[in-house]
């Protein structure tokens, strides 16, 4: 039986959540974070936190440029009140 709770079982979950997504087109953002020693489990133990929303990601990756989200870049023209 896997470890997923120990630091090189949370790494090698992170990149099968990243490359599961990355095959569908969508990029997600996974870290690690240390939790630290649980008394229930009688170990150290490490959760992972995600991008991840109601169970899908929140982006899909750019596959041309129109696809690439730029900045809000409003209208040079100024109205004046006259």
């Amino acid at each position: 039986m896997k470890d997923w709770c120990n630091n090189e079982g949370a790494k090698r979950l992170r990149e099968k959540i990243r490359e599961y997504w990355a095959e569908r087109g969508y990029e997600v953002a996974v870290d690690l974070v240390d939790a630290g020693f649980v008394p229930a489990m009688r170990s150290a133990r490490t959760a992972l936190r995600s991008n991840i929303v109601n169970g899908m990601p929140r982006r899909r990756l750019a596959t041309t440029q129109e696809d690439v989200r730029t900045t809000y870049r409003p209208h040079a023209a100024v109205f004046h009140a006259a």
